[in-house]
Parts: C-alpha cells; sequence; structure tokens
C-alpha cells in the first residue's frame, strides 16, 4: 500500500522518505528553525516535523510550577513551555519557507486544541508522538481530520499499539518503529520489530524513528524495511534543550540521507539474475558451463 502525503508517496517501492524532526530544537527562535530547514533541504530530506503543545492543556499538573533554569532565566516549567512555543504567524513562516525549500512541513499535536491550530494552518499530515500514543481522545480528532496520519510507537505495548491502529484510518496510516530513550543505546534499538510490525500489519507502512547518537541503526532500518525514517536534527549538539544530544548535527544529516539512498539501491528487487558487471568474470573464471 502507497500513502501520499503532500508531493511525496510513501510505501511499495517508493523512495524512503526521510522526515528531519525539528521538534523544539528551533529554542523558539524562528531564524533557528529556517536554518534547519535548510540544512535538511540541502540533505535530500522529504519533510521536517515540529512539535505542538498547547501548554496549558498538555503540561502535567505537577510540572506546571516546578522551577527550571534556561537560556532566558530561571522560570517555571509551564512559562518555559509557553517560551519554545511558536504562535500562528511563526508557523506561517516556518511553513513557508519550507514549502518554498520543497519540504513536506507538519508537527506532532500534544493535545486536541493543538491539532485544530494545526488544522488552521493547513499540514498535509500529522504525527502521533509516542507519548500520545494512549490519548484516544486526541487519536479520535487526529482521525476525524482525514489527514495521512504517521504513529509513533515507542514506550508502548503492542496492545496499546493495536489500540492506537484502531481508532485511525489504515488507509492513511504509517506505523513508526522506535524506542524513546534519548540518546537510545544500541542495545534497545530492537529492529526486529520492523519486520514484526509489518507482518502484523500488512497494508500499512513501516518505518524508523530514531533517537541513537550514530547513523548505523537507522540505516539498517531500511535493510530490514523500514520506508520512513525520522531523525532529530541539530545545529549544534551543546545547544541548550532536551533533544539536542540524541539529534545528529547537519554532517551527519546529510550523511544520512545520502547512504540511506545507496541501501535501497542496493537492496535490490530479490530476484536472481546474472549481472552486466559479471559477464566478463563469468567468461574468465567459470571452468565448466551449465
Amino acid at each position: 500500500m502507497t500513502i501520499d502525503i503532500g508531493s511525496h508517496t510513501i510505501g511499495a517501492d517508493r523512495p524512503v522518505y526521510v522526515i528531519a524532526e525539528i521538534g523544539l530544537n528551533h529554542n523558539g527562535s524562528v531564524e533557528l528553525a529556517k536554518r534547519m530547514i535548510d540544512v535538511a533541504a540541502d540533505a535530500g530530506a522529504q519533510a521536517v516535523k515540529f512539535q505542538k503543545r498547547t501548554p496549558d492543556v498538555s503540561t502535567p499538573e505537577h510540572m506546571k510550577g516546578v522551577m527550571r533554569e534556561t537560556p532566558w532565566g530561571a522560570m517555571t516549567y509551564l512559562d518555559y513551555r509557553y517560551r519554545v512555543e511558536f504562535d500562528r504567524p511563526q508557523y506561517i513562516e516556518v511553513g513557508d519557507h519550507a514549502l518554498l525549500r520543497g519540504l513536506d512541513w507538519f508537527a506532532s499535536p500534544w493535545d486536541e486544541p493543538a491539532v485544530a491550530f494545526l488544522e488552521d494552518l493547513g499540514v498535509v499530515a500529522h504525527k502521533v508522538a509516542s507519548a500520545s500514543v494512549t490519548d484516544i481522545g486526541m487519536l479520535q480528532a487526529l482521525a476525524a481530520t482525514g489527514k495521512p496520519i504517521i504513529l509513533s510507537t515507542g514506550m508502548s505495548t503492542m496492545d496499546q499499539i493495536d489500540a492506537a491502529v484502531d481508532e485511525l484510518d489504515r488507509s492513511r496510516l504509517t506505523v513508526l518503529h522506535a524506542t524513546s530513550s534519548y540518546p537510545m543505546p544500541t542495545e534497545e534499538a530492537n529492529l526486529r520489530m520492523i519486520p514484526t510490525l509489518a507482518a502484523r500489519f500488512p497494508d500499512l507502512p513501516i518505518g524508523y524513528s530514531g533517537h541513537e547518537r550514530e547513523l548505523q541503526i537507522s540505516l539498517a532500518a531500511v535493510a530490514l524495511g523500514a520506508k520512513v525514517v525520522e531523525r532529530h536534527l541539530t545545529l549544534d549538539h551543546d545547544m541548550w534543550g532536551s533533544d539536542h544530544s540524541a539529534s545528529l548535527e547537519p554532517a551527519d544529516f546529510v550523511r544520512l540521507v545520502r547512504d540511506i539512498r545507496v541501501v535501497e539501491q542496493a537492496l535490490g528487487d530479490g530476484v536472481k539474475r546474472v549481472f552486466p558487471g559479471e559477464l566478463a568474470p563469468l567468461a574468465k573464471l567459470r571452468r565448466v558451463q551449465a
């Protein structure tokens, strides 16, 4: 099955759909977001993704008043959440920049008002963050949009994943294997979940959302059949913020996209044949002809 998102098609024999997860790594700066969009476009990605929260709704009550040190001084966790959120004009500015660079753009809503906010902006798809797999109300709101949905499955059981899939329109759904450790240790990658999900949901494109520091695991995911690869992008690991350590810097993101294209080309079609490059060695080395 294939699914159209924006100007791209996911699944079957289509090129791997690469998403640069900007998330909140822009730290509330439109200019930083634009620079990361440029990195993603120059690398050859197909999409950039953000996160959208309505802080009063999505912030747990026990966290709202907790004090946090930030680059803008000490503030409550709730105030910090407001500080790094883009408003409507800012999202229009970064969204337009992504479109001008040939990228699809969308976000992970963390609450139902955020779904309405993103719908008002006309996003081409929605992404369900792993933290929201069990938020049935929000899943129903997302299903009602009729937009393509990409579902991450970190920190979830198979029963929880099944329940989430049941709430969504399978004709517009892509499921991503994920492990929500930041950064993710290699032993927690569990990449064999990619064929497991493909067997459980044979009608859905399956992909991978990674939080490791290196590139090899994401490339192995492609070899195992991932049709989507999502990786966090940062301009610098040393920037302030919680996700930068589990993100790729620009040079590594460029290498990731380049190597994904090499791996998918190398996979071939699984049909055994004698390739043109083998004809000369065949004539020279094979003593007994069939």
